[in-house]
């Protein structure tokens, strides 16, 4: 099969094309042929540091964790799928588990679900990672609910659009930050309030939103000053939810405030093999929204094969990228 292999970390790309073996199903597992995946932050981190993050595979490496396609053979006691089912989910892209930028690839039936029947295959595979991320901060970790205020940083982004709309669902009154007015405009048609953090303060949207109160929830997308931003947001004994902790916080104020912090790591079940379950579950559940009309994806209008990959990096470099960029596999 044809593969694209990135040789060497630290930031220039140098993916190569290389024929490998079609993988072979173990126990439990199914072969899938790829139709399409997506580009994650979390994929750009690893092209880029490498070796510094413990989960990032040996080079030559093949990336990518989303996944969209079509069951090819079901390896032994594999008994959720068969061949010529349709399937989405986030099976690779970290060590010991090779990624999707490849026509072929073995996952475990577990992390997998039933892919929407009312999308597109080759875009149900920018789904996997952003809706699972949210789904696991919203419900898993901070237990929203109805009528509960939840402040969303990056709502226009990957993970961000999907807690919004998620949050909608679940009947919370829903505000995301946003930067333009191209992103505020996503906002609102995905039902929730956009506030411009570049033209006020968090003291003043707080204010305005919540009346001084702050927000029962807050989910942060992003790291590094906006989760300080997300201690202040939250109200007395709410919960803070992050995605991107490695860095160094004064816990004063969540002390203060006896704050929740709750961390996503979504990708640890592919690390560590345990709680794999609960992917599939999920993403079963988001299929089904999918098909409901409640739950859209906000694909960037750019796209690339994956023999672009490269220039797909580069792209998402620049910050031009509105929603997730969609990667085709299949010719």
């Amino acid at each position: 099969m044809k593969a694209m292999l990135l040789t060497e970390y630290g930031g220039e790309y140098p993916f190569a094309e290389r024929d490998v073996p079609v993988p072979e199903p173990g126990p439990g597992e199914v072969l899938v042929r790829v139709a399409g995946t997506s580009l994650n932050p979390i994929d750009n981190k690893i092209a880029t540091l490498g070796a510094a993050l413990a989960f990032a595979p040996d080079p030559p490496a093949l990336l990518g964790m989303d996944m969209s396609g079509v069951v090819e053979a079901a390896g032994p006691g594999a008994t959720r799928f068969q061949a010529g089912d349709r399937v989405f989910g986030c099976p690779g892209g970290v060590r010991g588990l090779p990624g999707t930028l490849a026509e072929y690839v073995v996952a475990d039936e577990r992390l997998l679900a039933r892919a929407p029947e009312n999308m597109d295959l080759v875009d149900a595979g920018a789904v996997p990672l952003v809706a699972t991320t949210a789904w696991l901060g919203l419900f898993d970790k901070a237990g929203l609910t109805s009528g509960e205020r939840l402040l969303v940083h990056g709502g226009a982004g990957g993970v961000g659009h999907m807690a919004v709309q998620l949050g909608v669902h679940a009947g919370a009154e829903v505000f995301a930050t946003i930067s333009s007015p191209d992103k505020a405009a996503v906002v609102e048609a995905l039902g929730g309030t956009p506030i411009d953090y570049t033209a006020v303060d968090v003291d003043a949207y707080v204010g305005e939103c919540t009346g001084g109160r702050g927000f029962d929830a807050v989910f942060d997308t992003v790291g590094g000053p906006v989760l300080d931003d997300s201690f202040k947001a939250a109200r007395m004994g709410g919960r803070v939810i992050s995605t991107n902790t490695r860095s160094t916080h004064d816990l004063g104020p969540l002390h203060a405030k006896s704050l929740s912090l709750h961390v996503v790591f979504m990708l640890l079940p592919l690390v560590t093999g345990e709680g794999r379950e609960r992917h599939g579950e999920i993403l079963d559940r988001v299929a089904g929204l999918i098909d409901a009309d409640e739950l859209a994806v906000l694909l960037d209008e750019r796209r690339f094969g994956f023999r672009d990959i490269a220039k797909a990096h580069r792209y998402w470099e620049q910050g031009r990228a509105l929603g997730k960029i969609g990667i085709s596999v299949e010719d």
